[in-house]
């Protein structure tokens, strides 16, 4: 039976890439929603789960259950809701219960991670304003904003063992207070790195300040700076994940949208987004694995590491948002992935392609043998349509992406 297994595991991770083409289409409406065919591998848990709908969350697995928590909900000039709720599940997330208003400030954009058997949160932003002393005239176009941005940027640790019961570790963990820093666990630490403070002149603030600093804590209260700056550009909204030994930073932002500036003065895959790739042992001595992986430059996307691949998806992207899927098993050579795997959340519309939601890897058979990738939440708001209609496209679902069922009758 062993050997059994471990054939069977052997040949799933070569399955992860070379499924493309293998399997029938999923049925749908044609906007990503529907009942899956057959052989179908994204399925939507739930469609509206227990909380609201929101953007730069963060979601754990604490073994026999899940937490979602923090984040934003649509943006909108005059004040945008931000969220410190805490939601659990036991059903893989298809059911949900609020565990708590946590202790910690409302945010978003801020990153948690698993650590010694504890949730941390660590960073982010929250979206104060004040109003706008030129007053909009009447009928202005886009950008005109009634409220300016005045965000606080947070450089608190928090931790906890069950969602319900927070504990401050530090109010100031030595690093600058930032938003969309990436964060992992690593050799026994908590490493944070990247992000950014200031509100990007896209939503009526005064421009960002980029980050590329590297800091590490065994405990999330006393912070050791590894590296003032690290060799890549600084950014902000990048994946990172930990594989074979190395931490991987993956893609980013300088900023959102060129906003009024015309192409090709400006152009947003070229000027604002990455997609080069690097990794560490250190944290403090980076090698760049490539400057362009196979996927287009991007932000707000998620990588995990599942079946000894590094899987990458979503993000956000101008004109449209990107809804393809690719996998790698060292960073450096990516290979698209096809139906079923991709495209993502069955999103043949690119307007229901997400950016800015969370991703986690879920043991999902007997033994953990075929593990699978669970999603929550979600923006697929675009700059160019009115609030009304942003508000609308701010998500609350979750969905899994499991590997076809045929795996394992090999």
């Amino acid at each position: 039976m062993m050997r059994r297994q471990l054939r069977v595991a052997a040949w799933v991770v070569g399955v992860v890439v070379s499924v493309a083409g293998a399997f029938p289409a999923e049925a749908g409406d044609g906007k990503g929603h529907g009942r899956p065919a057959c052989g179908s591998a994204w399925t939507e848990v739930v469609k509206n789960a227990e909380w609201e709908g929101r953007a730069g969350l963060q979601a754990i697995d604490l073994g026999r259950e899940l937490f979602v928590m923090g984040g934003r909900g649509a943006f909108n000039p005059f004040g945008t809701t931000l969220f410190n709720d805490v939601w659990r599940s036991r059903d893989g997330g298809a059911s949900w219960d609020q565990v708590s208003d946590a202790e910690w400030p409302a945010r978003g954009y801020f990153q948690a991670v698993r650590h010694r058997g504890r949730i941390f949160v660590l960073g982010g932003q929250n979206f104060d304003t004040i109003p706008n002393p030129v007053p909009c005239p009447p009928n202005a176009p886009f950008p005109c904003f009634p409220f300016i941005p005045t965000s606080k940027f947070f450089a608190d640790v928090w931790s906890s063992e069950d969602g319900a019961n927070w504990l401050e570790e530090t109010g100031d963990a030595g690093w600058a207070g930032r938003a969309g820093l990436s964060a992992v666990v690593f050799k026994g630490a908590i490493w944070v790195f990247g992000g950014s403070q200031g509100d990007d002149a896209a939503t009526g603030g005064q421009g960002r300040v980029l980050l590329n600093d590297v800091w590490k804590s065994r405990d999330g209260r006393r912070w050791e700076r590894v590296t003032a700056e690290a060799p890549w550009a600084k950014r902000a909204g990048a994946a990172a994940v930990v594989k074979n030994g190395f931490i991987y930073l993956l893609g980013g932002e300088r900023g959102f949208t060129c906003g009024p500036v015309p192409a090709p003065l400006c152009v947003p895959e070229r000027d604002l987004y990455f997609n080069d790739v690097w990794r560490t042992r250190d944290g403090k001595n980076w090698e760049q694995v490539t400057p362009a992986a196979g996927w287009s430059p991007r932000p707000g996307h998620q990588c995990v590491v599942v079946l000894d691949q590094i899987v990458c998806f979503g993000g956000y992207g101008e004109p449209t948002n990107p809804n393809d899927i690719w996998a790698s098993r060292d960073g450096r050579w990516w290979t698209e992935l096809k139906a079923p795997l991709s495209p993502p959340w069955r999103a043949v519309d690119p307007d229901d392609a997400k950016y800015d939601f969370d991703a986690l890897v879920v043991p999902g058979g007997p033994f953990g043998l075929v593990p699978a990738i669970l999603t929550f939440g979600g923006d697929r708001e675009r700059f160019e349509l009115p609030p009304d209609v942003n508000a609308s496209r701010v998500d609350n679902d979750v969905w899994r992406l499991g590997l076809p069922p045929l795996i394992g009758r090999r």
